[in-house]
């Protein structure tokens, strides 16, 4: 059958000789992807990449189809509902649509403060109306005189993520 679009998918990876592409990787075992040499996995690498990229920009644009068809609908549902946010369903021809359009609340913190400031010299407790966290800037407290921060340096605490390898040549 022949397709009705034209295609502008790419090959997921340069061919190395008898070097495995991209699309080999599942049946490698991760041993057998560690003991590459070098300039494979950069290319492996370049092609996992690029193929990211391409499936995230198709996704985009699936996201933005699929927001334009339901988009009115979805309006329209929560307006007969009397929201201006959260979860509507949709039923378009046997398939359910599940709308969300989530709230996002942000606080003025410096009125936040000073509200807590008026509860606090009434005589009341600011946290039980309010959630107080306090956060220091990585960059600022890297700043402090050394003073400065032994002082605060009991109250932090270091962890690390998920290690990351990115790959080079030397020219690039």
């Amino acid at each position: 059958m022949a397709m009705p679009f034209v295609t502008t998918d790419v090959p997921a990876g340069p061919q190395l000789g008898n070097a495995p592409r991209f699309d080999d990787l599942k049946g490698l075992a991760i041993g057998d992807i560690a003991a590459l040499p070098p300039d494979m996995l950069l290319t492996l690498q370049e092609a996992a990449l690029a193929e990211t990229a391409r499936v995230k920009r198709l996704r985009d644009r699936l996201e933005a189809g699929i927001g334009q068809r339901y988009e009115a609908a979805a309006a329209t549902a929560r307006a007969a509902q009397g929201k201006t946010s959260g979860t509507v369903r949709i039923e378009d021809d046997g398939i359910t649509v599940i709308a969300d359009l989530p709230k996002k609340v942000s606080w003025d913190q410096d009125r936040l403060a000073a509200m807590a400031a008026r509860i606090a010299a009434s005589g009341d407790d600011p946290t039980e109306y309010l959630e107080i966290a306090y956060r220091v800037s990585e960059r600022r407290f890297g700043a402090w005189p050394e003073a400065m921060r032994e002082g605060f340096a009991s109250a932090r605490s270091e962890t690390t993520g998920k290690p990351v390898f990115r790959l080079e040549t030397r020219d690039r």
